[in-house]
Parts: structure tokens; sequence; C-alpha cells
């Protein structure tokens, strides 16, 4: 304990060294503004030579400790955490303690506290080992805390890695959530973190009547929003039950664009196991909502995909129980498709769109295409509506079905523009 006190003085240190006061109500955040990109040049005989400062450091909102300690001294707090609601390595259910900040009571969303159950999987309530922190699961019959979950909390903290993409489930967690503390009278502060995700946005708005826990939010499937700022846009559209709103806080991240790189320090699910996979994850996650595997169950996942019955590819994968994978589609069956682990990173993190080709592809070479599309059309949760499901079927291009969005996301972009809390240029 005492090795931990310490290293929660040496961030405070830092935090005071190195960073500056954002810390904004949701009513009146503008953001941290844009670190200046002066450039030195240096003229010599003949050649110019222009030196670019480099980018300076991310904080990100859990670890910006100076600006949220003096609101929770004293108070009763509940945590809403995973694996990824970390500070240098250490968990936020340790550092706060270590504060002298309570924790009452901590929340799980999907993958469980620690990120190791299957997509999915049922989350039972628990106790934490470490600290004996009540556990309590809000993935499962039981999506937001009752009053009696929150009798006696002061604030509750959301702090989770997310990726970007509206059927990433953290997000209906984080909505869910704020609803309980708007009906309880609790206040809500979220430690913001960038989206890796956050430098485009494409796909269909999610239409009225679609809505489950795959998406619930009228948004496209990549949204270009952190949770923080996501939250400002429920709050501020009344997307709550009954148009409540609720006492919020975001602590942002400092020295972010959303046109900055962002590599996570720790995989955000067991089935995203690298940035790879979280660029491709907006794309391949409709195939989803059809017979085919996208490698859950491989150490590839959401970096191949394939099924028993391709005709086209020239990868062959087979899907076993793995961690976080333990029931994996079309489990022992050896797949045909295509191998997408050998594209870079960077060359990902410049795409703009998401990329329909490849389902479009493996639709019109599928050989039984009234059985390519799951029979609970789940790809209608996933993507928003039928429309995408019934396009492709028509035989629709990749540019046809694109052209159908693009009305939505112009209005989008407007409504986003209203609760951006980070420049959106091409800063970095």
């Amino acid at each position: 304990m005492a090795k931990l006190k310490n290293f929660v003085l040496v961030l405070l240190l830092l935090q005071v060294a190195c960073t500056t006061k954002t810390t904004k109500e949701l009513t009146t955040a503008t953001g941290p503004k844009p670190i200046p990109s002066d450039t030195v040049v240096v003229k010599p005989d003949t050649a110019v030579l222009v030196v670019q400062p480099p980018p300076a450091l991310m904080a990100v909102g859990a670890g910006r400790v100076g600006e949220y300690l003096p609101s929770l001294l004293g108070q009763n707090v509940a945590l809403v955490v995973n694996h990824t609601s970390t500070i240098n390595g250490t968990h936020l259910a340790d550092t706060l303690p270590a504060m002298g900040i309570p924790v009452r009571v901590i929340f799980a969303p999907e993958h469980g506290f620690r990120g190791e159950a299957d997509a999915g999987e049922k989350i039972t309530d628990d106790r934490d080992p470490k600290t004996g922190i009540p556990i309590i699961s809000l993935y499962g019959k039981k999506k937001k805390p009752s009053a009696a979950d929150l009798k006696g909390v002061d604030w509750v903290i959301f702090d989770i890695q997310d990726v970007g993409a509206r059927f990433y489930t953290y997000i209906l967690t984080m909505h869910y959530v704020m609803e309980a503390c708007a009906e309880n009278g609790v206040r809500m502060m979220i430690f913001d973190r960038p989206n890796p995700n956050g430098h485009y946005i494409d796909g269909p708005v999610l239409k009225p009547g679609y809505e489950s826990f795959v998406g619930i939010h009228p948004i496209p499937i990549v949204h270009g929003l952190t949770v923080g700022e996501l939250a400002g846009m429920i709050n501020g559209e009344y997307w709550l039950r009954d148009s409540l709103q609720c006492s919020l806080t975001v602590v942002p991240v400092s020295n972010y664009s959303h046109k900055r790189p962002y590599e996570l320090p720790i995989k955000p699910s067991p089935n995203l196991p690298n940035i790879r996979s979280i660029y491709l994850y907006p794309s391949l996650c409709l195939f989803e909502g059809t017979v085919v595997s996208v490698g859950r169950g491989t150490d590839k996942q959401f970096q191949v995909y394939g099924h028993p019955d391709a005709t086209i590819g020239d990868y062959y994968f087979t899907p076993e129980p793995k961690p976080g994978a333990g029931q994996p589609p079309l489990l022992g069956q050896r797949c045909r498709g295509f191998d997408l682990s050998n594209l870079s990173p960077d060359s990902l993190f410049r795409v703009s769109q998401i990329d329909l080709s490849r389902l479009i592809d493996f639709y019109r070479a599928y050989p039984d295409k009234s059985a390519f599309f799951l029979k609970n059309n789940f790809i209608d949760k996933l993507a928003g509506s039928d429309e995408l499901r019934k396009q492709i079927a028509a035989g629709k291009t990749e540019e046809e079905i694109r052209a159908s969005w693009q009305a939505d996301l112009v209005r989008f972009r407007q409504l986003r523009a209203k609760y951006l809390l980070y420049p959106d240029g091409s800063d970095w």
C-alpha cells in the first residue's frame, strides 16, 4: 500500500508539471486546445530543412489525477470499469482507495471486470478478491444499476477504453448507467480515453425500431467520438429515457486530436488483440450477422474471415476453443477465406471508410445465398436497419450502397460538431 501511495504522489507531481487544467462540465466544455505546430526552418546553401516538434504526450482522463481529485475527496464512488481502467498499469480500483476515495461498488460490463469472459457470456455478480469490493454485472438481463445499487453513492465513474464502433457494447452500458444516475440523482464522471477509430465517420445511421444492445443511438457505425463526447451528445439530445439528463462531468484527454493515431496499451476485449484488429473491426464485424467466421477461436481474431463452404480465398483456418471464445462459431471446421493480418496498421489508419467489398464479394461467391445471413437477422441490428441486407441481396454495388448513407452522414456530422471536445483536423 505504501508503494501505491508513492505512485499516486508521483502521478500528482507529474500532473502539475506536464498538464493544464481542461476538465469541463459538459454544458460548457470546449476541450483542450491543439498544441501549436510551429516549424523551425533551417536554410543551408541549397536545401531547406523543416523540423516539426514532436507531438506532446497524451494523458488519459484517469491519469489526470489533479483534475478530478478535489471533486472526489470525501465522496463515495462507484466504478464502471474493466481491465482497461488503468493508470500506468495500476487499476483504478486500486489507485482511488489509495488516495482516500472509498469505492463502494464496481459495475462490470460485457467480458467482465477483468475482461476475460466470452462475447455474450453471462456475467455474474461477484466480489473483487484483491480489494473485497462488490462487483455487480451490467451485462445480461440487468443492464443498469438499481436504486439500491446506488444507495449512498455520490459519484459514478465510467472509465473504459472504447473502439469507436456503434455495436461495441461498452457505450450501451454507459448509456444505461447515465440513465440510472439521472433517475437517482447521482452525479456521473467520465474519465475519457482516445478513440482509435476516431479519425473518420462512416456507415449507415441506426433507424428507429432497430434498437438493441448492439446499438441504441441514431449514430453511424463509425461515429468518430470519444465516450466523453458521445455522453455529451446523449445528454444534449435527450436520448435517455423520458428525456432525462444526467449530471455529467468529463475529464478530457490532454493533447489529443481525432486525427492523432493511438495504439491501445491494453487490448480492449478478448477478441480484439491488436490495433490491426481494432481498425478492421467496424468492417469485419458485419460478418457476425452471417455464417462467416471472423477468426474467433484463432490467434487472428478480426484479421481473418472464412467459411467451410467458401469458394474464394486462399487462406485456411480452423476455429478452436480459446480464452474469450470457448465455443466459437464453426468450431472445429476448416474454413476457407482470407488473411488480412499482413496489412500494416499505418495503411489501415489512412482508410477513411468502412470496407463493404469483402462482405459483398463473399455473398456473391457463397453457394447458398438463402443461408448466408443468419436467420435471426442479426445483421440488421449490426447495420442499424434491414436496408444493408436487402441491398446486398439485390445485387447493389458498394458505391450504390454507400450513396444511400450520405444524407444521414451529413446530418450526423453537423450534430457531432456540437459535442466535440478535441480538434477534428489534421493537427498531428
